[in-house]
């Protein structure tokens, strides 16, 4: 079985390694369009679920991602200055990283791995492979060529920037701060030693109140940095590409597909469905793809369609509750100014428990009924969120 991989992201190189090392499987090739080294965005987070995943899968990938991982301790949301820290703990690390193990790793296994090729001909790659893997991201090319897939995009209503900064954040943070036009938030944590990705988000009223949709980069990130002047304590916002153009605001893009599979192409990672950025799942979720795809090809052995059809069931299934909640997430993001007039301790618990039917439709009565159990079992009233909530299990940001 010959395979290509299209796409050098995290979910196509990990698919590689693994579809690699199946018995029968005569090469992998990845073809990724940009130049090694280049890579787009600052970090990824990750839990420990998927270090257990990875383990399972491939122990050295594992060993290689716990020795490089950046570890934040604790999650901080801050309203106006007044912090409430949530608990919990995670991983990050800086994409470039994670493309440089992940390429390392699949070239000692044996993988083709091209930088700088684009795909100019998907009709030859496909009919000189037994499986091609589209894992090309949101605007899938590949995808593009076939319309069996059931394909659809929507795009999102906050507006929102991926930025990076040289504060290391050592907690997951997530400051809201009141302008004079409204609110704008930031989703900041550190990726390592040196850096943190810092996102921000606002709705595209206050966007287009502050001025926003005339600033050039440079000012929009001078801007930015002034507004969140106490979080960055002097430190520079840096945007993703040059600072002489317009700046890269972003809606969200909802990816959906009816089918993952067309003939012998099949989607992975983002070219199949895209998570909200504020459950921090991406690429856990293209990384398992990986697994599932190699997993159920290698239960299927001779039998690429079988494989292929089980990798399309299941990986559906298994995205169907995920895909449900970080939809709840973004709809309460873009309703965010909704819960903010609730104080900074009942705001946190809000923004933890947002896929939470009651909380996102009904904050009122949910805030009441948890100051309500609190008062009934004599709690204090100055009670942080992790005494309330118990051990949390779960990120903000899953």
């Amino acid at each position: 079985m010959r395979v290509a991989c299209v796409g050098g992201g995290p979910g196509g190189l990990f698919a590689a390694v693994l579809l690699q090392q199946l018995p029968g499987v005569d090469g992998v090739t990845v073809h990724e369009r940009s130049p090694e080294g280049v890579t787009h965005g600052w970090g990824v987070v990750f839990w420990d679920d998927l270090l257990e995943q990875l383990e399972i899968h491939d122990p050295p990938t594992a060993a290689a991602v716990r020795a490089q991982a950046f570890t934040w301790n604790d999650q901080v949301i801050e309203v106006d200055g007044d912090a409430v820290n949530v608990g919990g703990h995670g991983y990050a690390m800086s994409r470039r990283a994670l493309r440089a193990l992940l390429t390392e790793r699949a070239r000692e296994v044996g993988v083709d791995v091209r930088f700088g090729e684009p795909v100019e001909d998907p009709a030859a790659l496909l009919a000189a492979h037994d499986v091609v893997v589209a894992a090309d991201g949101v605007h899938s090319s590949l995808r593009g060529t076939s319309t069996r897939f059931g394909t659809s995009l929507q795009r999102g209503r906050n507006k929102f920037v991926w930025l990076g900064t040289d504060a290391v954040f050592g907690s997951f943070t997530f400051p809201f701060v009141r302008t004079d036009a409204g609110w704008v938030w930031a989703h900041a944590y550190g990726y390592d030693e040196h850096g943190s990705t810092f996102v921000v988000e606002t709705t595209p009223q206050t966007w287009r109140a502050l001025g926003f949709d005339r600033l050039d980069t440079d000012a929009t990130m001078r801007a930015l940095e002034r507004i969140f002047a106490a979080q960055l304590d002097g430190h520079a916002l840096r945007p993703p590409g040059p600072t002489d153009g317009p700046t890269p605001w972003q809606e969200f893009s909802r990816v959906r597909n009816e089918r993952w599979v067309d003939g012998r192409l099949v989607l992975l990672g983002d070219a199949a469905h895209t998570t909200h950025f504020t459950i921090g799942s991406g690429t856990r979720l293209a990384l398992l793809d990986a697994m599932a795809l190699a997993r159920e090809l290698g239960a299927h052995p001779g039998r690429i369609d079988a494989g292929l059809a089980a990798y399309e069931q299941r990986r559906i299934a298994e995205l169907a509750d995920v895909a449900a909640e970080a939809d709840a997430s973004e709809r309460w993001f873009t309703d965010v100014e909704r819960y903010l007039g609730y104080g900074a301790r009942a705001f946190a618990q809000l923004l933890v428990d947002r896929r939470h039917l009651v909380a996102r439709r009904l904050p009122a009565v949910y805030v009441g009924a948890r100051r309500l159990r609190r008062t009934l079992a004599n709690g204090p009233l100055g009670t942080p969120v992790r005494a309330v909530t118990g051990k949390l299990r779960r990120s903000p940001t899953r």
